[in-house]
């Protein structure tokens, strides 16, 4: 189902099938990828429709920022680039799967590890764990500071997903938002 002409839930799980072939991918490798997969279907890129897709599965938590603590194997772009003054992640940022996501490939992806130099990559899961969390946390409280009682929502459906994802205890977060969509803190 697509988003009001968005990139549909499908599409956000094949972009995380995708990083899941590779263990993590940057948001540069993924943009990669995703044109190689198009150039294979004779269809045209588009930048912005692949830079949107990349933004809604981030923030969707189908794909998360991986920090360097929870990655191994290479590195991907230059380490020195860090994410953008506004937050959103840049070209460097590391993307693994996250809690919301059900990993599927697309059609011509299991080509994609010949066609991209990536070495052989993985994710500790509980350090990628602690920093979903953590990422919760602070967009919990960035809602309720703003009174967006629908990212508030969203985020409460996040803290089923990363609870059945992860060894992490998000009930203290999942009571929080709840009592404020409720009305009730």
């Amino acid at each position: 189902m697509a988003d009001e002409g968005g990139p549909s839930v499908a599409a956000r799980d094949d972009l995380a099938g995708v990083v899941d072939l590779f263990g993590w991918l940057t948001r540069a490798e993924l943009s990669r990828a995703l044109s190689e997969l198009a150039f294979k279907r004779r269809a045209e890129v588009d930048g912005d429709a692949i830079d949107a897709a990349i933004d809604l599965a981030v923030a969707e938590y189908a794909l998360v920022p991986a920090p360097e603590a929870a990655l191994s194997g290479g590195t991907g772009a230059d380490d020195d680039e860090a994410d953008d003054a506004d937050g959103t992640a840049s070209a460097a940022t590391a993307l693994a799967v996250g809690p919301a996501a059900f990993p599927t490939l697309p059609e011509g992806a299991e080509d994609l590890p010949h066609i991209l130099d990536v070495p052989d990559r993985g994710v500790d899961r509980e350090a990628l764990a602690d920093a979903v969390l953590d990422r919760l946390r602070e967009e919990a409280v960035a809602a309720i500071d703003e009174g967006d009682a629908e990212r508030l929502e969203a985020l409460a459906d996040v803290t089923y997903d990363v609870e059945a994802w992860a060894p992490v205890d998000v009930d203290p977060v999942r009571t929080r938002i709840l009592a404020e969509a409720d009305g009730d803190a």
